[in-house]
């Protein structure tokens, strides 16, 4: 009896061991929801991160930062459930990319074409590489370094923070198993266990999109058709690199000014992305007012959520933005109020994305970019230190940090009215914005970018450097 008791004490530790102890490798429905996106358009969105060395860069240094790097958030990819409608896992990412080094330096004039070579050098958060790292010579005796990194792997504060671990040599043990570890039918087993646990917030989120369908209903149907969207014959499949630029300016200079328009710094980031906006002609089209969407981190300690945001929203006027920044400040502060209070309930829609086919995720993902308020997406990542640049242990110079997709196509960007993201950071003595944006009707130049950000830095009475 007491030999009994043993083997069934035995075979309940082994069951806690395997199924409770382990870590949760799961994905956060909001992460599984944003990686089903991906699936349904073929796109990958990125971050990346530029830097380059005035001075000869230390090779064992920069070695040590990418291995690192590969030790933390970084070094892990998705694993599809076998199931179609559970979530999907973390697992180790075991082979990391070997630093790309150019066989070639080019001169300096090419780095802005370089970058975007390196954005569109493929990731995969699912089959890996999930990120690269490239370093190209230039003939000037200077030393450019790239970094590109799946959005679906980590948002932009966490890759802060991955970056920062990495140089001060702070690694993390995720404790995810090695990919392809479950036998199929464990895998199964798991997986429904954890589908069973989800079931109530499925529900709930199945009842919310029925309720929301109802109250819609009438006003879908009195909707008129969308119009047309007339792209150039033999261009729909077309891919596109969305250009791209970045705007410096000293912090004096940008502080003063949102003190003299009763701004803050934040405040300031935000009129310059709604005047910015309203140049391109991204606006509302029945008041001409800007909708800025205001990603919030949730991020906290040793979070391993890849998204770890939710999104305030607001319109204003972009003409009041260069002349007093009282009303967008008290937008913002009321957008962030009404967050707090009432967290925005169409991310519980994530919930159903697994048990969505292919196909009417692909409309869905489509129709959630081709809104008509023609939102702006304006990021502000706060106030880097100076080890983020020093990623060999000496000091480089940051060109850009900036969000932007590949494998888009030009026939996706007009039926979706386009797209425009802004990321702002302060380092040292000077804030950095990078804005990637296309827009139907224009030019979708880096050159008529860089002419659009100087005459919005002179409405705001300022001067940058702009690259």
């Amino acid at each position: 009896m007491s030999a009994k008791r043993r083997r069934t004490g035995a075979i309940s530790r082994r069951r806690v061991s395997n199924d409770d102890i382990a870590p949760d490798n799961s994905l956060t429905f909001l992460d599984q929801g944003w990686f089903a996106g991906r699936l349904a358009t073929g796109q990958e969105e990125v971050v990346q991160c530029v830097w380059v060395y005035e001075h000869p860069i230390d090779f064992d240094g920069l070695r040590r930062f990418h291995a690192n790097l590969g030790r933390g958030l970084l070094g892990r990819r998705i694993e599809r459930s076998p199931l179609p409608f559970a979530r999907d896992r973390w697992v180790q990412d075991q082979t990391p990319p070997d630093i790309d080094i150019a066989e070639h330096a080019r001169p300096r004039a090419e780095l802005s074409e370089w970058i975007d070579e390196r954005s569109q050098v493929p990731t995969n958060s699912e089959t890996g590489p999930g990120w690269h790292l490239g370093l190209l010579p230039l003939t000037d005796g200077s030393t450019a370094v790239s970094l590109v990194v799946s959005h679906y792997l980590i948002d932009g504060l966490g890759l802060a923070v991955t970056i920062a671990d990495a140089i001060l040599g702070n690694t993390r043990d995720l404790g995810y198993p090695p990919p392809h570890s479950r036998t199929r039918s464990r895998a199964v087993m798991q997986d429904l266990r954890q589908r069973a646990k989800d079931a109530p917030k499925v529900g709930r989120a199945l009842a919310a999109a029925m309720k929301m369908a109802r109250l819609r209903r009438d006003n879908l149907a009195e909707s008129p058709d969308p119009l047309p969207v007339a792209v150039p014959e033999g261009s729909e499949e077309e891919v596109v690199v969305v250009p791209g630029i970045t705007v410096y300016v000293e912090l004096r200079d940008w502080d003063a000014r949102a003190e003299l328009l009763g701004g803050t710094s934040r405040t300031l980031v935000a009129g310059f992305a709604a005047r910015f906006a309203d140049g391109l002609g991204r606006r509302r089209a029945s008041d001409g007012a800007v909708t800025l969407q205001l990603p919030i981190s949730q991020r906290t300690v040793d979070d391993t959520r890849a998204i770890a945001v939710s999104f305030a929203r607001l319109s204003t006027d972009p003409a009041l933005a260069t002349k007093d920044l009282n009303d967008l400040r008290g937008a913002i502060r009321q957008a962030l109020e009404s967050l707090k209070e009432t967290p925005d309930e169409a991310l519980q829609f994530f919930w159903l994305t697994p048990f969505l086919p292919k196909r009417a995720l692909k409309r869905l993902s489509e129709a959630a970019f081709a809104d008509p308020d023609l939102p702006v997406f304006c990021s502000d990542l706060g106030d880097f230190g100076p080890v983020m640049c020093r990623l060999d242990g000496t000091d480089a110079t940051p060109v850009t940090a900036r969000v932007t997709r590949q494998q888009a196509t030009r026939g996706w960007l007009e039926r979706t009215g386009g797209h425009m993201t802004l990321q702002s950071w302060r380092l040292n003595d000077k804030i950095g914005m990078s804005v990637t944006a296309y827009q139907p009707g224009t030019p979708n130049t880096k050159a008529a970018l860089r002419e659009l950000a100087i005459k919005t830095l002179d409405d705001f009475g300022l001067t940058g450097d702009v690259l």
